[in-house]
């Protein structure tokens, strides 16, 4: 009779926390400490919002003649900067709380310089006028997730037309960050070229060379906290640098200088933030000065970009963190599209421009992030920087832009998803991978790639397959594609 041989007690494990269990986090193979780091380094990869932000929206006069919250002496940046990071702290810390997923919001680029210069510089139309088409736009998208319509429509994309979007993102914010950087910029001849006339010269290239091979060498020994750790090295050799070289910022004039912050100790840590500009916005105020038309054509430009650029932003976050079922949906779609709906709202009536979800969070996810709590964590750290924005400024894009190319090449890994012998997928796809980087346009890569699906779908007999949510997107894309030609028919 054989004896059974007693087993060793094991050790019962704790129960998890409040936090763990309100997250999800260990749950989704993550931790606290995970969470933080990765909150922090999503934070570091798009604080240049903060500077950003009132660049673009701060120093255009609108068609009265006025700056955003400087009246006509000039612009009043620092007001413009707080109220951009209040604005993405609160939203992006909804996102966490609500979605429960690492995805960061902020005042979105390329939406800001529409609003600044094709709806703000209108004859007689003001700056409150122009916040206002920017609230109603995020309304109509919000009545749109509220009925099911923009979730219905993101579920009716091909899961291998997902992926694609995902690859292209990646590849779009690796060149974000290696232009950001002057690693690639614009040629004398051709389109791009490396650093300036072909080869790499100057200081601040030499902080993005360090931070990356930093982050190469710290990411392939598995360190934890890889990423933002290279970030915090690379800043500190950039202020030592800064601080025996004087190169200043970059110019014309000045071409070996930093990108837009420069690195430099403060003289204060703590600034006093000025939010006057929160609730000034004229919801009606446009169609008086431009007409019904013209309202409803800036209303629409906005919004496609809006309702494909979130979309394709949560497949790629989604992906690059394992969150996505096999449908390639995220947890909680319809949470992260309200979230985001209302962010757009939000940003019209701070008047900083609408706040969309911003792909820098998957540097965070680079970093481990799993769950809304490093959201959490990101938002905390903009409200911060509303009263610490000289410590933000420490951070040059030459020392934060490593993380970008990084998480691209993470990003890229998901290519082996799409079948590549299957043309109806693979010509799409492949569209949508390349003009995201080549347009610097998430929405176009988008466009692109849904028009081609419907094309190839048409032409080879199999119109059937084609969800009818999709016949809808692709004959909005070709619309979108055409709003210039569409305006000028129109007189407005």
């Amino acid at each position: 009779m054989a004896t059974s041989t007693p087993k060793t007690p094991t050790k019962p494990t704790a129960p998890p926390g409040r936090l763990d269990t309100f997250f999800r986090i260990s749950e989704r193979g993550s931790t606290i400490g995970t969470e933080v780091r990765g909150g922090l380094v999503t934070f570091f990869a798009m604080s240049y919002i903060i500077v950003l932000n009132p660049l673009i929206i701060g120093t255009v006069q609108d068609g009265t003649g006025q700056f955003l919250g400087g009246g006509a002496d000039g612009p009043n940046l620092g007001m413009i900067a707080a109220t951009t990071a209040l604005v993405a702290g609160v939203m992006t810390i909804l996102m966490g709380v609500v979605a429960n997923f690492p995805l960061a919001l902020a005042a979105g680029l390329g939406l800001n310089a529409v609003v600044a210069f094709s709806i703000a510089t209108l004859p007689d139309v003001t700056w409150a006028d122009a916040m206002g088409i920017v609230v109603l736009e995020g309304l109509i998208i919000l009545l749109l997730v509220l009925t099911g319509f923009r979730e219905a429509v993101f579920r009716a994309v091909p899961v291998e037309l997902k992926t694609a979007i995902s690859v292209g993102i990646g590849l779009f914010i690796a060149l974000i960050g290696l232009v950001d950087a002057g690693f690639v910029t614009r040629g004398a001849g051709t389109p791009l070229q490396l650093g300036t006339n072909g080869s790499l010269a100057g200081w601040p290239i030499v902080v993005f060379v360090f931070g990356l091979v930093l982050m190469i060498i710290l990411i392939t020994r598995h360190v934890r906290g890889a990423i933002l750790i290279s970030i915090i090295a690379a800043t500190l050799l950039a202020v030592v640098i800064e601080a025996i070289a004087q190169l200043g910022q970059r110019s014309e004039e000045n071409p070996g200088g930093w990108s837009l912050d420069v690195p430099a100790l403060p003289d204060q840590i703590i600034a006093t933030p000025d939010f006057s500009l929160l609730g000034q916005f004229s919801l009606f105020g446009s169609i008086e000065k431009i007409g019904v038309v013209a309202v409803i054509l800036l209303v629409f430009s906005i919004m496609l970009a809006d309702f494909f650029d979130t979309m394709g932003t949560m497949v790629a976050i989604g992906g690059e963190a394992g969150l996505l079922d096999e449908k390639g949906n995220p947890p909680k779609s319809r949470q992260i599209l309200i979230v985001d709906s209302v962010a757009a709202a939000a940003g019209g009536a701070g008047s900083v421009s609408s706040n969309t979800s911003y792909i820098e969070s998957a540097a965070g996810v680079g970093e481990g992030a799993r769950t809304g709590l490093a959201s959490v964590v990101t938002g905390i750290a903009f409200l911060l920087a509303t009263f610490l924005s000289p410590l933000v400024a420490m951070v040059p894009f030459e020392a934060a832009t490593p993380a970008l190319v990084i998480v691209g090449f993470l990003m890229m890994m998901q290519v082996a998803g799409i079948t590549w012998s299957n043309y109806d997928i693979a010509i799409p796809a492949f569209l949508t991978i390349i003009l995201m980087p080549f347009t610097y346009s998430i929405t176009v890569g988008i466009g692109a790639g849904f028009i081609a699906y419907a094309i190839i779908k048409i032409a080879r007999g199999k119109a059937h397959e084609l969800h009818p949510l999709m016949w809808v997107s692709a004959i909005l894309f070709v619309i979108y594609f055409a709003l210039g030609p569409i305006r000028e028919l129109l007189g407005v």
